[in-house]
């Protein structure tokens, strides 16, 4: 199968492909604010509530790069429908969870079905649409990837709010009864192959990602490598790895072909992704809990001061899909990048007096880079590529933007932990008396306000106000300081550009190329 499927009904199949899909990415994030409230109901510990989250994402990640193999065994359209059939089910059951232990379980099952959703949308509608037209398929792709993160805590904090936490997961009842009619109605059922399955592959993969994700996930809160849990995870996930690589060069039939990634563009695209997934979710991470705590913004105005963002993505997005047809895809990504960093910049500058903004510029004009990185990315990435190998090349272009998402999450907040100590610890030297700018401040304003409140409070008061403000003041130079970092890896990844071929189009009537594997 090299050219586009035909079918009817073309915008109806994208409508309930992006339905689902959104259903799915929603779910990375929409359930983040609704911990504390889960905590409760469920008699949870602030430790061990974090077991909701990385049970799905180790199960998503696990499973994954599975997605590939099972719907070429048993049919993409029915592994698509019966993914997400089973997605909608174990969310009814995580609203209806009445422990902690009987939810991480339905949230891991939940991962397992959610897994195959992303990388499986992409393949069709990779698959539905002629080249020409694969620029404007993953602009309408992007957009719900993209923007599904940005707007979950907004939509989880208001749902949260409004009703109560388990609408969290209620919500993808109707989306996805609503999507499943549309897929059982209208999706192609493509072609089965008979393939082998590689049982010692998937096992060395499946053992490395999810020991790196642990890891990821569960390092704040043991201290990193202070623990020998973290320790025994990563020798454990370095050990997966190797031997997943050493066995795939060596089978007849391995897991994942490594011929493809002979493909330049789609190695280099793996590469930008994963770069493209630590600034997307690490930059999310930071904003909304820096926008509660220093500036005090509630969650809905949290998420009409990040709105801009999303709307910037979505601009970008069906430009750059029309853009493709008249301007090199590199060109298209180094523009993003460019525009990605220029926003980060712009965060550098913030300070814990200024009004919104800031924020919202640097959000607009970070949504117009990642627009302009992802579509032409997502499109040049898979223009090469054999058509056998695209089931698998999709699980691994979403597996690798999600483990560059965990990966930049943990190294940002791990950052942010430790440069906010540090902040502290230099602040609270220079309050002393011995220290004369401190001292000509108390002896101003900060005096009187110091005698008045040891009159009515006590001294413990004035320095318990001050402590506040330092930590203040630290936690603000922190995330200066993250986003002066996220900054500089978006500038590394400008060169990797140029390693994009621009994908030269076939004439009319032209064999397909043959396989990259085929002797």
């Amino acid at each position: 199968m090299h050219g586009p499927i035909e079918v009817k009904h073309h915008g109806l199949i994208t409508a309930s492909l992006m339905l689902a899909t959104i259903m799915q990415v929603l779910d990375t994030t929409i359930a983040n604010v609704a911990l504390p409230s889960m905590r409760s109901d469920l008699g949870a510990s602030s430790d061990t509530i974090n077991w909701v989250l990385t049970s799905y994402i180790v199960a998503s990640a696990i499973v994954t790069p599975l997605s590939g193999w099972l719907s070429e065994r048993y049919g993409r359209k029915e592994v698509f429908i019966a993914s997400v059939a089973g997605f909608v089910f174990t969310s009814m059951l995580c609203g209806i969870a009445w422990s902690l232990n009987s939810m991480v379980f339905f949230r891991m099952a939940q991962g397992v079905f959610g897994a195959a959703i992303v990388p499986l949308s992409q393949t069709f509608l990779l698959d539905i649409n002629p080249r020409e037209k694969h620029g404007q398929a993953m602009a309408i792709w992007g957009a719900g990837i993209m923007v599904g993160p940005i707007i979950g805590p907004t939509l989880g904090g208001y749902l949260t709010e409004t009703l109560n936490w388990r609408w969290v997961f209620y919500i993808n009842v109707p989306l996805g009864v609503i999507a499943l009619a549309g897929l059982a109605a209208y999706l192609p059922h493509m072609p089965r192959r008979t393939r082998r399955f590689d049982f010692i592959g998937f096992a060395a993969l499946g053992i490395g990602v999810g020991c790196l994700q642990l890891l990821l996930d569960r390092g704040g809160e043991v201290d990193w490598f202070n623990s020998v849990e973290i320790w025994i995870e990563l020798a454990i996930a370095m050990c997966g790895f190797w031997v997943f690589v050493i066995w795939i060069m060596g089978v007849e039939h391995p897991f994942l072909d490594p011929h493809m990634f002979t493909d330049r563009n789609f190695s280099t695209g793996l590469v930008l992704i994963f770069i493209v997934g630590i600034v997307l979710l690490a930059s999310l991470a930071l904003l909304p809990p820096m926008l509660s705590s220093l500036f005090g913004y509630p969650v809905i105005t949290t998420g009409m001061v990040m709105a801009p963002r999303g709307v910037g993505t979505m601009v970008t997005m069906i430009a750059a899909g029309k853009l493709l047809r008249v301007v090199d895809a590199r060109k298209l990504v180094m523009t993003g990048l460019i525009f990605t960093s220029v926003s980060l910049y712009i965060m550098t500058g913030f300070g814990p007096q200024m009004n919104a903004m800031p924020i919202i510029v640097s959000g607009f004009v970070q949504g117009i880079g990642l627009g302009l990185v992802f579509v032409p990315l997502s499109t040049v990435a898979f223009a090469t590529i054999a058509p056998q190998f695209r089931g698998d090349a999709t699980a691994l272009f979403s597996l690798v933007r999600n483990i560059g998402s965990s990966i930049g999450i943990s190294i940002v907040t791990l950052l942010l932990t430790r440069n906010t100590q540090i902040s502290h610890t230099e602040l609270v030297s220079n309050i002393s008396v011995f220290d004369p700018n401190f001292s000509q401040m108390m002896s101003g304003q900060w005096g009187g306000i110091m005698q008045a409140m040891t009159a009515q409070y006590g001294e413990g008061a004035f320095w318990s106000v001050m402590n506040q403000l330092v930590t203040a003041q630290a936690a603000m130079v922190a995330y200066v300081d993250d986003f002066e970092a996220l900054m500089w890896v978006t500038l590394s990844a400008l060169p990797l550009a140029f390693l994009l071929r621009r994908p030269v189009a076939a004439p009319p009537g032209a064999a397909a190329p043959p396989p990259a594997h085929a002797d």
